[in-house]
C-alpha cells in the first residue's frame, strides 16, 4: 500500500492510459497538485458521488480510482489551475486522511485479470466494429479515434479506451472502472455503445426531418418571393382593395363555425388565391368559390315546423292532385 495526494473529480472518470485536461479551483485540490509536483508527480484521481459537494470526505468518494502522473500544470489568472494528467492504473481507496492541507490516501493497486483466447479476440473485433459505427454517427468524435482503437491489442486497454471515448453517465463509467475482468468490461462497453447508438440514430432522424422541413419552408418562401416579383413586373400587385379582400376572407375563415374539412378546404383555396394575379380567370373562380363557401350559414339553425297536417293542407291548396308525388 502506498500514500498519494488525492484529487477528487467532478462529473468525470479517468481511466488508465487516458490523457485528459482538468480545471481545478478548490484550495485542497490545488494543494494536492502542488504536493505532487514537488514530489514524483504522482497523484490519485477518484470521482465524487455527488459533484456538488465542495469539501468531500471518504463517504463522498467512490472506492476505486486511478493513479496518475501530472504531465503539465498551468496556473491561470483567475486562480484556477489547468492540469494535464495521464491515468496509470486502477487502485482501491483504502484509507483517507483529511487532516492536512490536502487529502491523502492509502491505496492498493488492482491488476487486470489475464484473459485470452478466440472468444476474447472475437469480442475485441466486435467492439472495434461497433465503435466505428458510433464514431460515424457522433460528429464530435475525432476521425482518427477508430483507427487508433483498432491498433490496440490488449483487451483491458481496449475496453478502457472505448468507454473513455463514449458519452455515458459517470456512474456507468465508474462501474466499468471497478470491473477488473477485461472481457466483462468489453461486454459492458458493447452494451453502453448499443444504447448510445440508438440515441444517436434517433437524433440523426430528428435532425434530417427538421432539415427537410426547413428546406421546404425556405423553398416555399423563395418561390413566393419570385412570384411576387413577377406580379410586380406584370403590374398586378398592389391593386386597390386586394389586400383588404384577402384580410376579410382570412377573418371570415377564422371566425365562422365551419367544419374541420370545410375550414381546411377554405384555407387551401385562400392560399392559392394569394399567389394568383387578381384579375386572372383562375382567381375569379377561386374567389367565387370562397364567397359561396363562406356565405353558407355555418353554425346557424332555423326553427323547423314539424306540423305534417299543416304541410299537407298547404300542398293541397297550392298544388291540385299529384297525389303520388306528394306521397313520395
Amino acid at each position: 500500500m502506498t500514500q498519494y495526494p488525492v484529487l477528487p473529480l467532478r462529473d468525470i472518470v479517468v481511466f488508465p492510459h487516458m490523457i485528459v485536461p482538468l480545471f481545478v479551483g478548490r484550495d485542497k485540490s490545488v494543494a494536492a497538485l502542488e504536493a505532487a509536483m514537488a514530489a514524483d508527480k504522482e497523484i490519485y484521481l477518484v470521482a465524487q458521488l455527488d459533484p456538488a459537494e465542495d469539501d468531500p470526505t471518504r463517504a463522498d468518494l467512490y472506492s476505486m480510482g486511478v493513479t496518475a502522473t501530472v504531465l503539465q500544470l498551468l496556473k491561470l489568472p483567475d486562480g484556477t489551475v489547468r492540469v494535464l494528467v495521464e491515468g496509470k492504473g486502477r487502485a482501491t481507496l483504502e484509507t483517507l486522511d483529511e487532516s492536512g492541507e490536502f487529502l491523502t490516501a492509502t491505496i492498493a493497486a488492482v491488476e487486470d485479470d489475464d484473459v485470452a483466447g478466440p472468444e476474447v479476440e472475437a469480442l475485441m473485433r466486435s467492439v472495434v466494429d461497433q465503435f466505428e459505427n458510433y464514431a460515424k454517427l457522433n460528429r464530435k468524435m475525432p476521425s482518427e479515434a477508430a483507427v487508433q482503437l483498432s491498433e490496440i491489442t490488449e483487451a483491458g486497454k481496449l475496453s478502457d479506451a472505448v468507454i473513455a471515448n463514449i458519452q455515458v453517465k459517470v456512474a456507468d463509467k465508474q462501474a466499468l472502472l471497478m470491473q477488473s475482468d477485461p472481457a466483462k468490461r468489453l461486454e459492458m462497453a458493447m452494451v453502453a455503445m448499443e444504447g448510445e447508438l440508438g440515441v444517436l440514430q434517433v437524433e440523426k432522424k430528428i435532425k434530417s426531418r427538421v432539415k427537410r422541413q426547413m428546406e421546404k419552408t425556405q423553398r416555399e418562401y423563395y418561390l413566393n418571393e419570385q412570384l411576387k416579383a413577377i406580379q410586380r413586373e406584370l403590374g398586378n400587385e398592389g391593386d386597390e382593395g386586394e389586400g383588404d379582400e384577402i384580410a376579410e376572407l382570412t377573418q371570415k375563415i377564422a371566425t365562422l363555425k365551419m367544419s374541420k374539412e370545410a375550414r381546411s378546404k377554405a384555407t387551401a383555396e385562400l392560399k392559392k388565391l394569394k399567389t394568383m394575379a387578381p384579375m386572372s380567370a383562375e382567381a375569379t373562380v377561386v374567389r367565387n368559390y370562397l364567397d359561396v363557401l363562406l356565405g353558407l350559414p355555418w353554425g346557424k339553425k332555423s326553427n323547423i315546423k314539424k306540423d305534417i297536417a299543416a304541410a299537407q293542407a298547404i300542398l293541397d291548396e297550392d298544388h291540385y292532385a299529384l297525389e303520388k308525388v306528394k306521397d313520395r
